[in-house]
């Protein structure tokens, strides 16, 4: 019988932290970028570093996901409820999905907007379709509602790991620090 392994590898705690930075300067480089008026060159290298964070994220989150399907996490203390359980599982799931779909709805909302995606400025990535001004609002819609959504989950992401680490200290946060 395997013994339950009390802390995330090392792999996994760099994926997490990085993406979480990269999920973090996105979503300020996205409330920043889309304040500013009218076009300047700082507002479009704000755009560009904004995808090339968001082609980032989708990239390690690919990369994260098969990581973890093929090692195990760390189970949650007993002193954790079932419900509590229940929650955080479904709320890292809803966050996985999340690290996919707003990456995803980003990319396709430039490309209706006849915008290509060159990463780092290098790579250009693939275009599926050309400039749709009828599809170009409602992907807008999709991808500011999923961010507002993963925002929502993040902050409950991070609240429920203070509490863990304050409130209750009973070593769930730590399993996340190197």
């Amino acid at each position: 019988m395997q013994q339950p392994i009390a802390r995330y590898t090392l792999t996994a705690m760099v994926f997490h932290w990085l993406i979480a930075v990269l999920i973090i300067g996105a979503f300020t480089l996205g409330v920043i970028m889309t304040d500013i008026p009218g076009f300047s060159p700082t507002k479009l290298k704000y755009y560009s570093w904004h995808k090339w964070a968001g082609v980032t994220v989708l990239a390690l989150a690919a990369l994260r996901l098969l990581w973890r399907l093929s090692h195990p996490v760390p189970e949650y203390p007993d002193s954790m409820k079932r419900w509590e359980k229940t929650a955080a599982h479904h709320l890292h799931l809803v966050l996985y999905v999340l690290m996919f779909a707003v990456p995803i709805s980003g990319y396709l909302y430039t490309l209706s907007a006849g915008v290509p995606v060159v990463y780092f400025g290098v790579i250009p990535l693939p275009v599926f379709f050309e400039a749709d001004p009828a599809l170009k609002p409602v992907l807008k819609s999709i991808h500011y509602w999923l961010t507002m959504g993963m925002a929502a989950l993040v902050v409950g992401h991070v609240a429920a790991a203070l509490k863990h680490a304050i409130i209750r200290r009973d070593g769930v946060m730590r399993r996340m620090l190197p």
